[in-house]
């Protein structure tokens, strides 16, 4: 079923799960806030990384990264709208997709794309350029943004794959956004977390945006709790 922003529709007990999984692992994670959509089972997800803290940090909820409208779509079976002629529109062609009585699928990608390049340089300007924070979306959505982050035309987007509950990282510079991680299910996070900057080092500029050539040294092994 194409839940879309169906009112009412919650994590099950295998979604509860995998939202708990999310939370342990960003639980070390030292963050400047989550935002998230505001459907719920994105709420009861936001919920789970909140309860695995122990600090605490804001929650915001967000309108622009909300579920695509479906439109006439919405509440239906999959196996239905696979006959639809829209369909392999939708898997081949997305750039060129409006759902019926719902929004076009650039429409979707651009509306979630402004909303985190907005929030993160709110949050950038707030808490630093190494700041991190949690964005809980849909799968089309986080796959819309992963998209643009790479330089992919959302033609290209369904070669990507969002899970539930799964984690993918970008950081966003004045240059470029680093795709850091897709579809992540298992593994600690805390080389996210801002190194200690020694006397006199460059924190911001183009040198420290720069993409690293030769594959660099990686995180550290004894990552900063």
């Amino acid at each position: 079923m194409l839940a879309g922003r169906t009112a009412g529709v919650r994590l099950d007990e295998t979604g509860e799960q995998q939202a708990a999984r999310a939370g342990a692992r960003l639980a070390d994670v030292r963050l400047a806030g989550v935002v998230t959509s505001p459907l719920e089972r994105c709420r009861q997800t936001a919920g789970a990384i909140l309860d695995a803290r122990k600090d605490q940090i804001p929650l915001t909820v967000e309108e622009a990264i909300t579920e695509c409208d479906y439109g006439s779509w919405q509440g239906r079976p999959l196996k239905e709208l696979a006959k639809e002629p829209l369909w392999k529109t939708v898997q081949t062609q997305p750039s060129a997709a409006a759902f019926p009585e719902g929004e076009a699928m650039l429409t979707m990608q651009g509306r979630s794309v402004a909303a985190v390049r907005r929030l993160d340089a709110a949050i950038s300007a707030e808490h630093g350029a190494d700041a991190i924070w949690v964005a809980v979306s849909h799968g089309d959505i986080i796959k819309s943004i992963l998209a643009d982050a790479l330089g992919m035309h959302l033609d290209l987007f369904q070669r990507l794959h969002v899970d539930p509950a799964s984690i993918s990282v970008i950081r966003y510079t004045e240059t470029r956004p680093f795709v850091l991680a897709t579809n992540t299910h298992d593994g600690e996070l805390t080389w996210l977390n801002p190194k200690p900057k020694t006397e006199g080092e460059e924190t911001s500029g183009s040198a420290a945006e720069d993409a690293v050539v030769g594959g660099g040294a990686g995180p550290d092994a004894h990552p900063h709790p």
